[in-house]
Parts: C-alpha cells; sequence; structure tokens
C-alpha cells in the first residue's frame, strides 16, 4: 500500500508560478513511477506530467510543456511539480499517482494509488 498526499495548491495570479508536493509512504516508493493529473472545472482528469521512478525519464502534456517541470526526491519520498507561467486554464484540483512500472514517457494510465488532491486557482 501507498498512500500519497499533495500539498502547496493556492490562488495565483496569471503569469504565476507555484509548486506542488506529494508525498509518499512506503518503502519501494524509488521504484515507482510518478505522475501528477489534475481535473479542471466541468473536464475530465487529465495527464499533466510523469517521470520515472530514477527520475531519469519526464514527459508531459502538451498544454504543460515548457512550463511545468516535475521533480522527485527520493531520499525524501517526494515528487514535485514547479507551475511557472500559470494561466486561468491551469485551475484544477491536481493529484498525484504513482504506479508499479517503468515509465518510457508519454500519458500515463492505470495508475494504482492516488492522493486527495489540491486545488490550484489561477485568477486573470
Amino acid at each position: 500500500q501507498v498512500q500519497l498526499v499533495e500539498s502547496g495548491g493556492g490562488l495565483v495570479q496569471a503569469g504565476g508560478s507555484l509548486r506542488l508536493s506529494c508525498a509518499a509512504s512506503g518503502r519501494t516508493f524509488s521504484t515507482y513511477t510518478m505522475g501528477w493529473f489534475r481535473q479542471g472545472p466541468g473536464k475530465e482528469r487529465e495527464f499533466v506530467a510523469g517521470i520515472s521512478w530514477s527520475g531519469g525519464k519526464n514527459d508531459y502534456a502538451d498544454s504543460v510543456k515548457g512550463r511545468f517541470t516535475i521533480s522527485r526526491d527520493n531520499a525524501k519520498n517526494t515528487v514535485y511539480l514547479q507551475m511557472n507561467s500559470l494561466k486561468p486554464e491551469d485551475t484544477a484540483i491536481y493529484y498525484c499517482a504513482t504506479a508499479r512500472t517503468s515509465y518510457s514517457g508519454g500519458p500515463l494510465r492505470g495508475m494504482d494509488y492516488w492522493g486527495k488532491g489540491t486545488l490550484v486557482t489561477v485568477s486573470s
């Protein structure tokens, strides 16, 4: 079992930055692929970013490429999402998730564990 707890959400102005954190429990955290997803108002949950267990492979949804950066600190069992140049359309609940699988890029699917989410609101 893995437990994930997101933090760092809040209200920011368009063009601003925010860093989300996801703290994970579990002895095998470093071997799990980690990802960030989001669900905006009236929308389906969508993939945002993924990172391999080693941190050597990262990938992003087209909508956030060049603005968001995913990283992980396995010593702290934590994955981060640095969000820059935020836009109102980034407003969503952001979820951290993990899967016990390898990752070679692209949208993540079939995640095994999910956090409860943290709300990010971007005002214009």
